[in-house]
């Protein structure tokens, strides 16, 4: 019998360090961790390896429920996948410990999750808010442009001159890629 703990954060801003330090001291044998946000291929296959290496009576350890995926179904079927092979999971924020297996301990994990799920949901509802209002204001989200509204009309110029640079030449010049250059000609 192990434990095997299990850190993700959602982005490589975030720190894993209090994670994993959280789960060192739970007694967690291997630590699986990864920098991913929870929507990604990534996670799945961080997930896969974790479920790959657990045994049966192992305990599967994460700080919270949510390090296990971003959406219900997600979290539903890793915990399905660990009690497949005979291994419970335990989140150190006290909430699921699924080595109790009576009806009320399976009711509270689908509440708990679904919990999750919903907390999920209003977090990119408002973030999605925010960045509405923002953009109503002018605030303009993404990379800044190579080119500024100048060496457009230039582009445009040297396009439709007697010059008559092509699209390759143009991209040169300019440092961009020809896609760009076609994307300015088509305006």
């Amino acid at each position: 019998m192990a434990f095997i703990g299990f850190a993700r954060v959602s982005t490589k801003e975030q720190d894993l360090e209090h994670q994993i330090e959280q789960l060192k001291a739970s007694g967690c044998d291997v630590i699986f961790a990864g920098k991913h946000s929870g929507a990604t291929d990534e996670n799945e296959k961080k997930l896969a390896e974790l479920i790959n290496y657990v045994r049966k009576d192992d305990t599967v350890v994460t700080t919270k429920l949510d390090r296990l995926g971003r959406s219900l179904r997600m979290v539903l079927n890793t915990v399905d996948l660990i009690h497949e092979k005979g291994a419970n999971l335990k989140t150190l924020d006290n909430a699921i410990d699924t080595s109790n297996n009576s009806p009320f301990a399976k009711a509270q994990l689908s509440l708990i999750g679904t919990f999750a799920q919903l907390e999920r949901d209003l977090i990119v509802s408002r973030t999605g808010e925010g960045r509405e209002r923002a953009m109503q204001k002018g605030v303009r989200f993404g990379r800044k442009p190579k080119l500024n509204p100048e060496q457009k009309k230039e582009i445009k110029k040297l396009y439709g001159s007697g010059v008559k640079l092509s699209i390759n030449k143009l991209s040169q010049k300019f440092g961009v890629s020809r896609m760009t250059i076609s994307r300015i000609l088509k305006k």
